[in-house]
């Protein structure tokens, strides 16, 4: 079984859909204190996961491993023609007033000031992220934001993200620039709680082997 930090939510012989919890790298990083991640950890107990997409460090939720390189390979088309359907829930900044929206704002590396991404008319690449509100709530029953100089309580939204496109930082950029940054992005928004409150709550896809509907779903754990 996997490490006991990390939540199994699927297995077959085909593939795993695991629960990654916030702070930990999906996959190796530059340098020997940044080997420990969910992909070495998972390969411990199946040596044949291979990944198939990423999420940030900061970022929770559901991730999917192909057992096998032809697994890996549908997988990856899948994404990559965005036959699979991907939802997440983030605390945001602020009353998000619009119960419905698009963000369509092209987005580009900052490469002065990397990793960051940035909203680049002239270079960057089109970018769509669809959002919903879910609640709005007073930031204290939740979470406590700080500024520089005093205890600062915010009102906050939950909102369900669904990234129409896949560009690294997309949903972090995008609530930034029209006005929510995520609660807790040390990137974009305020970094003063001990995460980032994004989670990737489900994955719907068609199974690449035997034909099944899963829809798999994780709770976010704030």
């Amino acid at each position: 079984m996997p490490a006991p930090d990390t939540e199994l939510i699927y297995r077959d012989d085909s593939l795993l859909v695991v629960n990654k919890p916030a702070g930990l790298l999906a996959v190796p990083g530059r340098g020997a204190d940044k080997q420990d991640c969910l992909s070495v950890r998972i390969q411990r107990d199946f040596p044949n996961a291979l990944v198939v997409h990423r999420l940030d460090m900061a970022t929770s939720g559901l991730l999917v491993f192909a057992r096998g390189v032809e697994i890996q390979r549908r997988l990856s088309q899948m994404f990559r023609d965005h036959e699979v359907a991907k939802l997440y829930v983030a605390l945001v900044q602020g009353r998000v007033e619009s119960p419905t929206g698009e963000v369509d704002l092209p987005i580009a590396a900052d490469w002065p000031n990397r990793p960051l991404r940035k909203i680049d008319v002239d270079t960057g690449k089109a970018s769509l992220t669809r959002y919903r509100v879910l609640d709005y709530g007073n930031g204290a029953a939740e979470t406590l934001l700080r500024d520089t100089q005093s205890e600062l309580i915010l009102e906050t939204s939950r909102v369900e993200l669904e990234p129409v496109t896949g560009r690294t930082h997309q949903l972090r950029v995008h609530m930034a620039a029209i006005g929510h940054p995520i609660v807790g992005d040390a990137l974009y928004g305020v970094p003063a709680t001990d995460r980032m409150m994004l989670h990737a709550c489900s994955l719907r896809f068609i199974h690449p082997v035997n034909g099944i509907l899963l829809d798999l779903q994780s709770a976010p754990p704030f």
